[in-house]
């Protein structure tokens, strides 16, 4: 009985990726007009900016790769290696493409995330940024954050918020949990 306190469940890194694509595009389908609505009513814009409610693909791709990002602080890099290519190969079956697109799209937004995140390595703070930049929501702050081209710290905090809820606990999960090829 105690044994099985400390025994690590085994999973193949397939069935990780598996999980995780569609659970992960399940709660955003599920959930992707209350996070619009949460930045579209937020009182540090000045003005309502346009956002396409049907189409939630930049969104899904910014959590995705930004999930992605966590693997190289937990993961050795043969398992993080491995898990990548499960999950692009997951990826590229949900979003009806092949698997060197998605992995030249997710790379993309990997690298946007690390961009606009620079010199900071919160993967977090990234990820709200990348959804800061990706929807064009600059120019709809007070003037002064609007000119600067960058995110009113509040404003910034509360996509945290919000994007937080999308991001796997991977230490937890990895704790309990041994990659099985």
């Amino acid at each position: 009985m105690f044994t099985s306190l400390f025994v690590k469940k085994k999973i193949s890194h397939k069935e990780i990726a598996q999980k995780f694509v569609h659970h992960t595009l399940q709660t955003i389908d599920d959930t992707y007009s209350d996070f619009l609505d949460a930045i579209f009513y937020d009182p540090e814009l000045t003005e309502h900016p346009p956002l396409d409610y049907k189409d939630p693909r930049k969104f899904s791709l910014i959590i995705i790769a930004g999930n992605m990002k966590f693997f190289e602080k937990i993961l050795s890099a043969y398992e993080e290696n491995n898990l990548c290519q499960a999950i692009i190969e997951e990826m590229s079956k949900a979003f009806e493409t092949n698997f060197h697109e998605m992995q030249a799209e997710l790379e993309k937004y990997s690298s946007f995330i690390s961009r606009v995140n620079h010199p900071s390595k919160n993967i977090l703070y990234g990820m709200s940024k990348a959804v800061f930049f990706k929807f064009k929501l600059g120019k709809y702050q007070e003037d002064y954050f609007a000119q600067l081209n960058t995110p009113n710290p509040i404003f910034l905090k509360r996509i945290d918020s919000l994007v937080e809820n999308y991001i796997w606990d991977w230490k937890s999960f990895f704790d309990k949990t041994k990659i099985t090829l």
